[in-house]
């Protein structure tokens, strides 16, 4: 998800306020393994010598997470930026190993790390309890269609109840990042799930591979959040040109980014029937982002002035670009910012990344513009515990945009997190831990919400 990406960005520029050690000596890849009661967490740590480092899980489907290292005199630190999670221990004489601990949310953890990467094994099948699974009560039909817009192609699938129909149809649209139809992430089917719900009660529906991934064509570097708009638009003509389909009861159901999509849609379409907003936004891109940097640091346990300084830094790189259109000077301001506050090399492409299309259009998006001419009833729910798109500030800023015409149901979830589970903290680690796809609180809401106004006429 994009927005999901925005969160991984954000917890990547929380650079450490002190220089590390130099690391030379431990500079390279590393291997091991958290043990656990299941099968143990395999580990991929990537260490340079200026103190930056990256994690790979493979078995969470976690790659490139930051990390901080360093080296005084044996003794090795590395800690996890994106989640409150760290490594100490000791080197060897031949540095060729370090045995010590991993310490995540109070537990240890005896863990050595080598330098000679483990055989390949078998991945274990992660346990998603709530993946539906066949024979299914309705039909499955791969599709296909071309954006106009951008004669790209779109792959996806269109569930249909049984019958002749015409049917009330459920566009669903994914959340930020490159996703699949059914916006898998950490063995997690989240789309899978609400279509076979929405599907066993009589509402069709398409779900799509976003350009570059399964089916679809591949987009381009420059493509921003109105170019992925105008996929949605173009699935939403193949559905009304079909005899099966209800043109006239046609809704959108957008996660996170896909949340301000939908939207950008109904604003231009007075024919849409409905909207479903989940975790998504409703403050602008760079109000958006600071929160959602503050949300993060302080839930990792940061000091409050750390998570402050953090905040003015970040808020100094997002006004360089949102006040200068001219890329080469944007990026002059911003290595004078990165200058100044002695940021290391480990973030610095991260944070020039920010002059690129995408940054540039989410840092100035307004989801106000779009929700002041919707007109189709509206369900925005978010989760108490979302740290990427915050539930509270978001969900009032959706509900004082909307027109009061429009009938809307807000709803903040206690306790569920930017993917709707349920969750202690919010943090992206538990996403991949939890065996939950969705909170049955949620998924029913979002249900029998859509069914009800999906089939009255």
């Amino acid at each position: 998800m994009r927005f999901l990406h925005c969160a991984a960005f954000a917890a990547a520029l929380l650079f450490p306020i002190v220089a590390q050690a130099q690391t030379a000596p431990i500079a390279g890849d590393w291997y091991g393994a958290i043990p656990t009661m299941g099968a143990p967490i395999p580990l991929i740590i990537h260490i340079k010598a200026d103190g930056s480092a990256a994690l790979d899980s493979p078995s969470q489907g976690a790659k490139g997470l930051p990390m901080t290292a360093s080296l005084k005199d044996k003794d090795v630190a590395l800690a996890l930026i994106v989640a409150p999670a760290r490594f100490e221990g000791v080197l060897s004489a031949d540095g060729k190993a370090v045995a010590g601990k991993w310490l995540q949310s109070g537990a240890t953890f005896a863990v050595t790390l080598t330098r000679d990467a483990p055989a390949p094994a078998t991945p274990s099948k992660l346990n998603r309890p709530q993946e539906p699974k066949p024979p299914f009560p309705y039909r499955a039909e791969e599709v296909a269609y071309v954006n106009p817009a951008s004669s790209l192609k779109l792959a996806g699938t269109l569930t249909l109840p049984p019958g002749p129909g015409p049917f009330p149809v459920a566009l669903l649209i994914t959340g930020s990042g490159a996703q699949d139809r059914d916006e898998t992430i950490f063995g997690h089917k989240p789309f899978l799930l609400i279509a076979d719900a929405l599907t066993r009660k009589g509402v069709a529906v398409l779900r799509v591979d976003d350009r570059g991934v399964g089916g679809s064509d591949h987009g381009r570097a420059t493509d921003t959040t109105a170019d992925y708009a105008t996929d949605v638009a173009a699935g939403v003509a193949f559905l009304r040109a079909r005899k099966d389909i209800d043109p006239a009861r046609i809704g959108l159901i957008g996660h996170s980014e896909g949340g301000a999509i939908a939207p950008m849609i109904a604003a231009r379409d007075p024919k849409i029937a409905f909207l479903v907003l989940m975790a998504a936004p409703g403050v602008d891109g760079k109000t958006l982002l600071l929160a959602q940097g503050r949300a993060l640091e302080t839930a990792m346990g940061m000091p409050a002035d750390q998570v402050d300084m953090m905040e003015q830094r970040r808020a100094g790189w997002y006004d360089a670009v949102l006040t200068e259109p001219d890329d080469a000077k944007a990026k002059a301001r911003l290595e004078a910012i990165m200058d100044q506050q002695g940021a290391p090399p480990a973030i610095r492409d991260q944070i020039r990344d920010l002059v690129r299309p995408w940054w540039r259009y989410t840092l100035a998006f307004k989801p106000a513009d779009y929700l002041k001419s919707v007109k189709a009833p509206v369900l925005a729910i978010g989760g108490s515990r979302d740290l990427q798109v915050p539930a509270a500030a978001n969900l009032t800023a959706i509900k004082a945009a909307l027109p009061p015409s429009t009938e809307a149901t807000i709803r903040e979830l206690p306790d569920l997190n930017h993917l709707l589970q349920t969750t202690h903290t919010g943090l992206v680690n538990e996403y991949g831990r939890t065996e939950e796809t969705m909170s049955p609180i949620a998924l029913a809401l979002i249900v029998d919400w859509t069914v009800a106004h999906a089939t009255r006429k």
